[in-house]
This record gives structure tokens, sequence and C-alpha cells, in this order.
């Protein structure tokens, strides 16, 4: 039985396919990469009923957040990747979920055209969720994985930061 190979380290960033979005600024309506132009990228993907974005995805979000506070070259963004669950992992539910976290970062509902799943999983291989993705400045991915650890991240985000 062949393996399956997640994520897409070291590849080119593609766009996010994200449609729906909130906390976003005025004027805008969704968000691109191009949007990011000279800055590294922190992407956090979550559904809302999953025990470990809460247990570990949320947590490590907030801490690199606090961490990185003052870094005018990094962007954090979140979005809900939906692929179970669809009648649960709902845009109130996404939208409840950065209430409950106080984000003021853009936040994303992925939910797929027709509720048929996520564009943005098969487009970064990613294996589920809590997932965290690290793209750097010249749009390559750096980090794509599930087990994102604080101090492994906020090391190598300070390196594509300098």
């Amino acid at each position: 039985m062949p393996s399956i190979s997640y994520g897409i380290e070291g590849e080119s960033a593609p766009e996010f396919g994200v449609d729906t979005w909130f906390n976003l600024p005025a004027g805008k309506s969704r968000v691109e990469l191009a949007d990011y132009a000279d800055q590294c990228i922190y992407l956090y993907c979550f559904q809302s009923w999953c025990p470990g974005c809460h247990s570990h995805g949320f947590p490590t979000l907030l801490r690199m957040m606090e961490l990185f506070a003052e870094e005018p070259k990094l962007t954090f963004l979140t979005v809900q990747t939906v692929f179970e669950g669809f009648g649960t992992n709902t845009l109130d539910a996404a939208q409840e979920v950065a209430r409950k976290y106080e984000l003021d970062i853009p936040v994303g509902h992925d939910a797929g055209p027709e509720s048929r799943g996520s564009v943005l999983m098969p487009r970064y291989r990613t294996g589920g969720t809590p997932w965290t993705i690290v793209i750097d400045r010249d749009r390559r991915v750096r980090f794509n994985g599930f087990q994102a650890d604080v101090e492994m991240l906020a090391e190598g985000v300070r390196m594509l930061c300098r």
C-alpha cells in the first residue's frame, strides 16, 4: 500500500482558495498571498469541534501571536478547514471560536464549494486539524505539519523574519 505524503514543505505556496473571511481590514473581502508581500505568513487550520485544536493548536497559535506581537514581517491567519461535520463546523461556529480566543486576525471559513470540503486542504496536502503552515517572504512553504511545537516554530520564524 502506498504511503500518504502530507504537506508541501519546500514548495511554492498556492493561493488559499478560501472565499469566506471575517476580521478583515476595511475594504477587503478575501485574503490572497499578494496581500502580504514581503511578510511571512503563519496559517493555522482548525475545525470548531476538534479537541486537539482547542487543547494544542489554539494555545500554540496564541503563544506565537504573543511572542511575535511586535514583528511587522509576520502575519497571522487562521482558517476553519471543514472536511467533516459540516453541520457543526459552520461559519457561525468559526465566529464563536474567534470570539472565544479573542482573535483579531483574519479568520477564514473553508467548507469548499457547495460544502464539498475544504479547498485549502488539498492545495497544501494537510492531514486534518490542527494543522500549521508557515510561508516565507519568497512564498515557499517552510513548515506544513500537524505537530507544531512553539519553541521549534519560534526559532524558525525568527530566522525567516530577519
